[in-house]
């Protein structure tokens, strides 16, 4: 047997051997945990923040999920019409009202007609750019009044790089002076750009895109529809 000295020491010894392995467990943890979890000036989301559920599918769109069969497509009060049917067809999700999906096609249709109003390329460049959302359906099915607007917008274009375009002279709709537009060959070469004198407040952007055009780029032009 130890003496009763020696017995302590070796007792005292293990304790310390057990305290620094516990330790250094918790500082391994920690540095695990903080390398996890973003910092606070990160923009990166906390995952703690995050939802247990996804937001529902915004009803402008069609769903991916479950819809309601044609024949449950029924508002609580009154009817719809042939053409709203055929709008909801496919649209609304299984616990969704189609009243409510209905309305977001109703408000698209009310956009385009009182941007119209006001100004037609205006309207023209909103479907174009997609800022009212679902305006191709809405036009089609409940406000075909507005077809001319959606003709219009689907031989059109927003701005930014597009590829092989068509030539041919594309008109801006806008009237911003900062609209600059250029069109590139194959080999990177500029075979056209615009304008050629800095445009004033109301005047009219073209541009003269010449065949053979392999990207065509703009910015500061909103959207191009042909002259």
């Amino acid at each position: 047997m130890y003496p009763r000295s020696a017995a302590a020491a070796v007792l005292l010894a293990a304790a310390l051997t057990l305290t620094a392995c516990s330790s250094g467990g918790d500082k391994a943890d920690s540095g695990a945990e903080a390398k996890a979890k973003p910092l606070a000036s990160s923009s990166a989301p906390d995952p703690a923040d995050t939802p247990a559920t996804a937001p529902p599918a915004s009803p402008e769109a069609k769903p991916s999920g479950p819809v309601l069969p044609d024949a449950k497509l029924t508002p609580k009060t009154g009817s719809f019409t042939a053409q709203e049917k055929k709008y909801l067809s496919g649209r609304v999700p299984e616990k969704m009202d189609p009243a409510a999906v209905l309305q977001t096609g109703q408000e698209a249709c009310q956009r385009v007609e009182r941007t119209a109003k006001r100004d037609k390329d205006a309207a023209t460049g909103a479907v174009v750019t997609g800022e009212i959302t679902g305006a191709k359906d809405a036009i089609t099915l409940l406000c075909p009044e507005q077809k001319p607007i959606l003709a219009a917008a689907e031989k059109g274009f927003p701005e930014g790089p597009r590829t092989s375009p068509a030539a041919g002279t594309y008109r801006a709709l806008t009237q911003s002076t900062t609209c600059t537009w250029e069109a590139k060959g194959k080999d990177g070469a500029v075979l056209a750009s615009g304008p050629e004198t800095p445009p004033k407040a109301g005047d009219k952007i073209t541009a003269a895109v010449p065949a053979g055009t392999a990207e065509f780029n703009s910015t500061g032009c909103y959207a191009w529809i042909p002259a």
